[in-house]
C-alpha cells in the first residue's frame, strides 16, 4: 500500500497505441513524484532543438505523489512540456478534480507523444485506453466540449481540453478543466499541435491507500481542524485572492499601464470587497478545505447573468491595472471569455496592454489594429481583441504570438515595451517594488512566472519580512524559494491551500503516504528540490539559454517607477549583483550554468557532457 503507484501511461497519437511504464526505484528516490518525475522524463526523452509544436514534443500530465488522497490541497496537477512561446522547459499547474482522477487510475503521469492524423481525444477507462475521434468536438469552446463529453460518459468524467485558441496554436493558449486552467507557456498550443482536443478520465479508479493509513488520516484530521479556524484560510475562502489587489496597489506593486506606473485611480471598484458583492458561492478542488474559488454572477456585458468562477488576483491585474480599467464587469467578461476560448488570462491581458502602449506611442496606428480604438481603459475593445487573438484574425494573428515574438515582428523599438522574461509575459507584481520577486521572474526556468519561486518575504512578509526595495542580499532568497517550491510540487501542493503547511507536515505526510522513511529527512528533500531546479536549468542550457536570458526588460533596469506610493522612483541599480548572488547560491557559473561540483552533489554527473 502506498500513495505512490510506480506507474505511468504513455499514449502515442501517431499510432494510436498505449503502454504502461514503471517508474524505476532510482527515479522515485531521486525525484519522488509530480514535477520531479516530469522533468526527469522530459529531459531524458526529448532531443534538444526540436520544434515545440512538432509531433516530437512530449506533453506530460502529472499528478502529485499524494494526489487523490484526502490530504487537502495536494491533488493539483500539472502539464510539463517544451514551451512554444519560450522555447524553454515549461510546467503549468491546474486544480479541480482531473489530477485526482488520473492518480486514482494508478498513474503518476501520462505522456502524450506523436500527432493524431485527425481531431482526437484520449479516453482512459481503467485498463482500457483508447484514442477516439473528436471531429464533432473540434471548434467547440471548453464549456461545450466538456458538456458534450459528460453527456456521453457521465458527470463524473474528468476532462482536460483545449478551446479554439489551442486548436489555432495561439502561443499562450491554455488547457482547461472545469473552469480551471493550466494556462502558462502555451501548453494548449502543444496539445492542439497534436490534434488532441481532450483527455477524458472516467474516474472509476479507487482512492490509493496510504502506507500508514492510521498515521496519515490522523495527520490530515489534525491539519483540517486547524484550517477550519485559521484566519488566512477564512480570508481565502471569503475572497479567494481578490483581497490582494488593494494591498499590492498600496505598496506600488500592482502594475498599471503595462508596468509604467504603480497606482490605479478607482482601484477600490475592483477590490476584494467590491467583487464580493457579485459572489454567489465557493468552489474547491478535490479534497480542499480552503475553497478559494469565487463563483460570481456577471452584472453587465456580453455575458450578463452568467455564473462563472473567478477572477483571481492575476486576472484582476491583467484586465484591470494592466489595461487601466476599473470596471469589474469587464474583468468578469474577459475572464469568462478567455476560459471558454482556452487562453491564459495573464498573457492575454499583458499582450493587450503591450499593444495599448504601442498604440499610445504611435508605433501601432488604428489602421494597424483593424480600426479598433486601443486607448487605455477602453473596455469596448477588449473582448473584440480577445476573440481576434483566439481566431488569429487581423491584429489577433500578430498578438497571438505573445509580446516577444510580436515585438520582433513589429520592429521600430517595440521590444522596449514587451514585458516578459524568456518570452513569458510577466504577472501582476511590479519588479521595481519587489526586487527579489522580480529577480525570480528573470531566473525562473519557465520565464516570467511568480509561482516558480514566489518571494513571500517581500509580498506578504512570511516567514519573515525583507525590504522589498533593496538591491542586494537577495540572490540566496530566490534560490531557496525555488527549491522550496520544487519540493512542494513533487506533491503539487496548492499555494492557496498551504495554510499551516510546515516542512514537518510535508515530511510526515510523505512518510505516512509512501512508507519511505528517507523522506523524513529535510536535507534529503532539499536535495531533491535542488536537483529538480538544476535539471530544469540544464534543460534550458541544452537549448541555448544562459546568462543573457536571465535579465528583466530594460524598463525595470533603467526607468524609475512612476506613481507607485512608497516605490515611486525605484529601479534596479545593482541588477548584476543580484544575479551573481543567485548564481553563487545555486552553484552556477557566471554564465548561469551549473558547476560540475553541483552536478556531482546532485547525482547529475551523467549530463555534464550535454552542457
Amino acid at each position: 500500500m502506498s500513495t505512490f503507484t510506480g506507474r505511468f501511461l504513455k499514449v502515442n497519437l501517431s499510432s494510436g497505441n498505449s503502454s504502461i511504464g514503471e517508474v524505476t526505484t532510482a527515479d522515485k528516490n531521486s525525484f519522488i513524484g509530480g514535477r520531479g518525475l516530469g522533468i526527469n522524463y522530459l529531459y531524458n526523452n526529448l532531443k534538444p532543438g526540436i520544434d515545440a509544436l512538432s509531433p516530437s514534443n512530449k506533453l506530460i500530465f502529472a499528478a502529485g505523489v499524494l494526489g487523490g488522497s484526502v490530504a487537502p490541497g495536494f491533488s493539483r496537477w500539472m502539464v510539463i512540456t517544451k514551451s512554444p512561446s519560450t522555447g524553454t522547459y515549461m510546467r503549468s499547474v491546474c486544480g479541480g478534480n482531473f489530477g485526482a482522477a488520473l492518480k486514482n487510475e494508478k498513474y503518476e503521469y501520462l505522456v502524450v507523444e506523436g500527432k493524431s492524423s485527425s481531431a482526437s481525444y484520449i479516453l482512459i477507462d481503467g485498463k482500457d485506453v483508447k484514442v477516439m475521434d473528436a471531429s464533432d468536438l473540434w471548434g467547440l469552446d471548453t464549456e461545450k466540449t466538456q458538456q458534450r463529453l459528460q453527456k456521453i460518459y457521465g458527470s463524473k468524467a474528468r476532462i482536460a481540453c483545449i478551446g479554439p485558441a489551442g486548436e489555432n496554436l495561439v502561443l499562450f493558449s491554455a488547457i482547461v478543466h472545469e473552469q480551471r486552467t493550466a494556462a502558462r507557456g502555451g501548453v494548449g498550443a502543444v496539445m492542439g499541435s497534436k490534434n488532441l482536443k481532450a483527455v477524458v478520465v472516467l474516474g472509476k479508479g479507487s482512492s490509493l491507500i496510504p502506507a500508514d493509513k492510521t498515521s496519515f488520516f490522523d495527520i490530515v484530521k489534525a491539519h483540517n481542524h486547524i484550517l477550519k479556524g485559521h484566519d488566512r484560510r477564512k480570508k481565502l475562502t471569503r475572497f479567494g485572492t481578490t483581497f490582494m489587489t488593494t494591498g499590492m496597489e498600496k505598496k506600488g506593486i500592482f502594475p498599471v499601464k503595462n508596468f509604467q506606473e504603480g497606482s490605479l485611480p478607482g482601484v477600490e471598484r475592483i477590490s476584494g470587497e467590491a467583487l464580493e458583492l457579485f459572489k454567489t458561492g465557493d468552489y474547491g478542488c478535490y479534497a480542499c478545505t480552503t475553497r478559494c474559488g469565487n463563483i460570481v454572477k456577471i452584472g453587465e456585458g456580453d455575458f450578463k447573468g452568467r455564473v462563472w468562477e473567478g477572477p483571481e488576483y492575476e486576472t484582476i491585474y491583467a484586465f484591470g491595472g494592466e489595461i487601466y480599467n476599473t470596471d469589474p464587469n469587464l474583468i468578469f467578461n474577459a475572464n469568462l471569455l478567455c476560459d471558454l476560448l482556452g487562453l491564459d488570462t495573464i498573457s492575454t491581458g499583458a499582450t493587450i496592454g503591450f499593444a495599448m502602449e504601442l498604440y499610445e506611442k504611435g508605433i501601432l496606428t488604428q489602421n494597424d489594429v483593424d480600426g479598433i480604438d486601443l486607448s487605455w481603459g477602453n473596455g469596448d475593445s477588449i473582448l473584440t481583441i480577445i476573440r481576434k487573438i483566439a481566431k488569429k484574425e487581423g491584429i489577433g494573428e500578430l498578438l497571438a504570438q505573445g509580446t516577444q515574438k510580436a515585438a520582433e515582428a513589429i520592429g521600430n523599438d517595440a521590444f522596449q515595451y514587451a514585458m516578459h522574461t524568456k518570452g513569458l509575459e510577466l504577472p501582476g507584481y511590479e519588479p521595481r517594488a519587489a526586487k527579489a520577486h522580480g529577480l525570480g521572474y528573470a531566473v525562473s526556468n519557465i520565464g516570467g512566472s511568480h509561482m516558480y519561486g514566489y518571494c513571500r518575504q517581500e509580498i506578504s512578509g512570511r516567514p519573515e519580512p525583507i525590504d522589498p526595495l533593496s538591491d542586494e542580499g537577495k540572490g540566496g532568497v530566490i534560490a531557496l524559494s525555488q527549491i522550496n517550491k520544487a519540493i512542494e510540487e513533487v506533491l503539487i501542493l496548492c499555494n492557496f491551500a498551504d495554510t499551516n503547511v510546515t516542512d514537518q507536515l510535508i515530511t510526515d505526510l510523505l512518510v505516512a503516504g509512501t512508507g519511505n522513511d528517507d523522506f523524513r529527512d529535510p536535507d534529503y528533500l532539499n536535495i531533491v528540490g535542488e536537483r529538480i531546479v538544476c535539471l530544469e536549468r540544464c534543460f534550458n542550457n541544452r537549448e541555448g539559454f544562459d546568462r543573457k536570458n536571465d535579465y528583466l526588460p530594460d524598463r525595470f533596469l533603467k526607468e524609475p517607477l512612476k506613481n507607485a506610493g512608497p516605490a515611486t522612483g525605484e529601479y534596479y541599480k545593482k541588477y548584476d549583483t543580484l544575479l551573481d548572488e543567485y548564481y553563487a547560491a545555486a552553484g552556477y557559473d557566471k554564465n548561469g550554468r551549473p558547476e560540475k561540483a553541483v552536478l556531482k552533489k546532485l547525482s547529475l554527473e551523467k549530463i555534464t557532457s550535454d552542457l
